[in-house]
């Protein structure tokens, strides 16, 4: 394959930004250049900066392009990266919607224009990732052309993300690697094991990653008379997080939306189990008491008592996990996944070479 160079927007220190960069340089012998928007938009005044800065984005990145001379452009979130992505000039496009849907916060005042956007982003791109099933549903609903949809994940690394647990077996060890964000409920978990911790069940909570709700999740552990059974590390090199959870056994995540969520593939290959909300981007993968359970959004005691459930049946447990390495190894290996998604972009490429 000819050496190809692919500029990527988004923000390029996320997890699952570095997976597919990695991948495509891995297995396609891409050479890959990042843009991404310098504000954060973690407050009102950053985002109102970060407006002003998308306004001007383009400029900049045709500029990039014109020194660079990319043979193609990659971008996330639809509504954002992959709209600059569609107004860049250069062919092709590819995108990749971030979660369920990209229209997020349903109820946003912007909705109708966040859909224009959308729109355009999807009739310009030539190829759109649905990492997962549950993706293709809005895409549907806003009459995308189906064939241009690859539906695959990025897929995890088996051999950084092995099953070599060695979880406390005699104790509930819980995991929680999702950024601290509002939507993901961290609080939800906490007042969970704030109900365990009053009926005398042993465990220790460590909860991964940095965000908004840090010191607000840290005010409420020690409320809640748990905060010395509750681990906050903060962000953490990646490197990190397989050894981490390796020394869990249970795995919670209770988003109140989701798309494809790569932390529970890596739960699932660790041999953690997986506790997660019961919504669409969930149930695709997860089914209630054979490989996890689903919890109701935002139901604490249900999720306390399912912690207690998992916790005392541990051959269901043990059995399940062993499904779940199968099922990630089958359906979620990086090396199989990030292979096809780069001879896809080389296929693109030289076929509008040759038009």
């Amino acid at each position: 394959m000819k050496k190809r160079k692919i500029l990527f927007l988004g923000e390029s220190y996320r997890a699952d930004a570095i997976t597919w960069m990695n991948g495509l340089k891995e297995f396609g012998d891409f050479e890959i250049i990042t843009w991404e928007l310098k504000m954060p938009s973690d407050c009102f005044k950053n985002r109102i900066l970060r407006i002003f800065e998308f306004e001007l984005a383009i400029f900049k990145i045709r500029k990039l392009i014109q020194l660079q001379k990319p043979d193609m452009v990659i971008a996330e979130r639809t509504t954002s990266y992959g709209f600059l992505a569609a107004l860049s000039g250069v062919k092709p496009v590819a995108i990749a919607q971030q979660g369920r849907t990209d229209l997020w916060p349903e109820t946003s005042i912007l909705l109708p224009l966040k859909k224009m956007i959308q729109n355009y982003a999807f009739k310009k791109a030539d190829l759109i990732h649905a990492w997962g099933p549950v993706m293709t549903i809005s895409m549907m609903e806003a009459k995308v052309d189906m064939n241009k949809v690859l539906i695959l994940p990025k897929g995890i690394d088996l051999e950084k993300f092995s099953n070599q647990n060695s979880a406390n077996p005699e104790k509930i060890c819980a995991i929680v690697t999702r950024s601290l964000l509002p939507e993901y409920r961290h609080d939800i978990i906490l007042k969970a094991f704030a109900i365990l911790n009053q009926k005398g069940t042993d465990f220790v909570l460590t909860i991964i990653g940095d965000g908004a709700q840090l010191e607000t999740l840290k005010n409420l552990a020690k409320n809640l008379g748990i905060e010395n059974k509750v681990k906050f590390t903060g962000r953490i090199p990646n490197t990190e997080l397989p050894k981490l959870l390796q020394e869990s056994n249970i795995y919670i995540s209770m988003p109140i939306t989701e798309g494809v969520s790569a932390s529970l593939f890596e739960a699932m290959a660790t041999n953690c189990y997986p506790i997660v909300s019961d919504i669409a981007g969930n149930q695709s993968w997860i089914k209630h008491k054979e490989n996890g359970q689903l919890v109701p959004v935002d139901d604490y005691k249900v999720l306390a008592e399912e912690l207690i459930w998992a916790f005392e049946n541990n051959k269901q447990r043990n059995e399940a996990v062993l499904k779940n390495r199968i099922f990630i190894k089958k359906n979620a290996d990086y090396s199989t996944n990030m292979k096809i998604i780069a001879q896809k972009y080389h296929e693109i490429i030289d076929g509008l070479n040759v038009k």
